[in-house]
């Protein structure tokens, strides 16, 4: 109930200033690389939650072949 009441309060100049703010804080050579790292971290979240680290991991233990010592 609050997060729509809190999203219902943001216009679109409220919108404007925080961009704005976010823009004057972080300039504009550093948001592009904000916005990468953001998409990497979301893309990694995701990928963990759907289990491909576990697949990733399975198919490089049948990659690799172990020789004997």
């Amino acid at each position: 109930m609050l997060n729509t009441t809190i999203l219902a309060a943001l216009g679109t100049p409220e919108i404007i200033i925080i961009l704005v703010v976010v823009l004057l804080l972080f300039g504009g050579k550093k948001i592009p690389e904000l916005m990468r790292g953001l998409g990497k971290g979301v893309k990694e979240f995701k990928d963990g939650k759907d289990g491909a680290d576990d697949n990733e991991s399975v198919n490089a233990n049948r990659t690799n072949t172990h020789k004997p010592l």
